[in-house]
C-alpha cells in the first residue's frame, strides 16, 4: 500500500485546492499573530475555526489547547502552536487502507449519501490497487439506476478491472453477494462494491445495507472486510451527521472525503476526526484519475493554514 508520507506534489496541490476560498482559516494569519496571542485573538480564531467547519467541540478544545500552550508566544510560534495542534486532531484518523496480501478475496463496500461521488471514487481507488498490482472486481450494487451500473462499467473497462453486475432492479445482496463468489472462483484480490447513494435517515434503504452484510457474512465471515464512507467536504456539518448515522447503522471502518476542490473548507475532517475517531482512508482533491490520494495528517494540516508541513 501507499507510504504514509506526503509528496511534494500531494502538498502543493492540497494547498491550492484548500486555499483558494475566500474567508478560509489560513487567510492573513501573520496579522492574526502579530502580537501576543491575547483573548480578543481567541475569538477572532473561534470564528475562523468555526467559519472553516471544524465544529463547535473541535475548536473549543483546539482553542483551549492554545491558550494553555502559546500564550505570550510571537507569531511564528504561534501559527505553530495552531498547525501542532490541528495536527494533533488529525493523526489519530491517519489510516491507510491495507488490503492484506493472499487472504483471498478483500471486499470494500462502499456506501454514502447521493451525490458524494461515490462511484467516481470507486474507479479512483480500483485504478490506485491495480497499479499496485492487484487484481481487482468492480460489483455493480446500485441497480437502482441503469445509469450507474453503466458508469461503473465504464470505470472497470478503463482501470482495467473486472465487473459484475445484474439487471436494473435486481436485488443488490444478490448482486454483491455473486461478485464475491466470482471472485473467490477467479482468485481476485479485491472486490470493490458500489450501493445506491441513499440519505442516512432512510431506515428501509439502510437496512438493505444490514442485508448486504448478513449476506456477505454467509461466504465469510469478515467480509465486508472494508465499510467505507465517501463524503462530500462541501457540505460541512451535514457530513457529520452523515458520518454518525451510517457509522451507528452498519459500522464504518474508514471514510474517504471527496470534493476538497471545491468550496469545502476542509475543517469538516477535523470535526469528524474529533468526534467519531473513524479512520480517513484517502481524499479527493480533483476531477483526474489520480487526484485520490492517502490521507496524511502532517499534509493536511499545514494545507488547511496554507504553510509547509511541519519538520518531523
Amino acid at each position: 500500500m501507499p507510504d504514509r508520507a506526503p509528496s511534494a506534489g500531494l502538498i502543493t496541490r492540497l494547498r491550492q485546492r484548500l486555499n483558494k476560498n475566500s474567508g478560509w482559516l489560513g487567510r492573513d494569519l501573520s496579522t492574526l499573530f502579530a502580537g501576543p496571542l491575547s483573548e480578543d485573538i481567541l475569538d477572532e480564531l473561534t470564528d475562523r475555526l468555526l467559519l472553516a467547519d471544524v465544529g463547535v467541540e473541535a475548536t473549543l478544545e483546539i482553542v483551549d489547547q492554545l491558550r494553555r500552550s502559546a500564550s505570550g508566544s510571537d507569531e511564528k510560534a504561534g501559527i505553530s502552536a495552531l498547525q501542532g495542534a490541528l495536527q494533533t486532531v488529525l493523526e489519530p484518523v491517519e489510516a491507510p487502507l491495507a488490503a492484506p496480501a493472499d487472504t483471498g478475496p478483500w471486499l470494500i463496500l462502499v456506501v454514502g449519501v447521493n451525490g458524494t461521488g461515490k462511484t467516481t471514487t470507486i474507479g479512483k481507488l480500483a485504478h490506485r490497487l491495480r497499479q499496485q498490482g492487484k487484481s481487482v472486481l468492480l460489483a455493480a450494487g446500485d441497480t437502482f439506476r441503469a445509469a450507474a451500473i453503466e458508469q461503473l462499467q465504464a470505470w472497470a473497462e478503463r482501470v482495467d478491472a473486472q465487473f459484475v453486475a445484474q439487471k436494473p432492479g435486481a436485488d443488490p445482496a444478490a448482486v454483491v453477494f455473486d461478485a464475491y463468489e466470482s471472485a473467490r472462483a477467479r482468485n481476485i484480490d479485491v472486490v470493490i462494491a458500489d450501493t445506491a447513494g441513499r440519505l442516512h435517515n432512510q431506515a428501509g434503504l439502510m437496512e438493505e445495507l444490514k442485508k448486504i452484510k448478513r449476506v456477505l457474512g454467509k461466504l465469510d465471515e469478515q467480509a465486508p472486510h472494508e465499510v467505507m464512507l465517501v463524503l462530500d467536504a462541501s457540505q460541512g456539518q451535514n457530513a457529520l451527521t452523515q458520518a454518525e448515522e451510517f457509522k451507528q447503522a452498519v459500522g464504518v471502518t474508514g471514510i474517504t472525503l471527496t470534493k476538497l476542490d471545491g468550496s469545502a473548507k476542509g475543517g469538516i475532517l477535523i470535526a469528524i476526526a474529533r468526534k467519531l475517531g473513524v479512520p480517513v482512508r484517502f481524499i479527493g482533491i480533483g476531477e483526474a484519475i489520480e487526484d485520490l490520494e492517502p490521507f496524511n495528517a502532517a499534509a493536511f494540516a499545514s494545507a488547511m493554514l496554507d504553510r509547509e508541513p511541519a519538520a518531523p
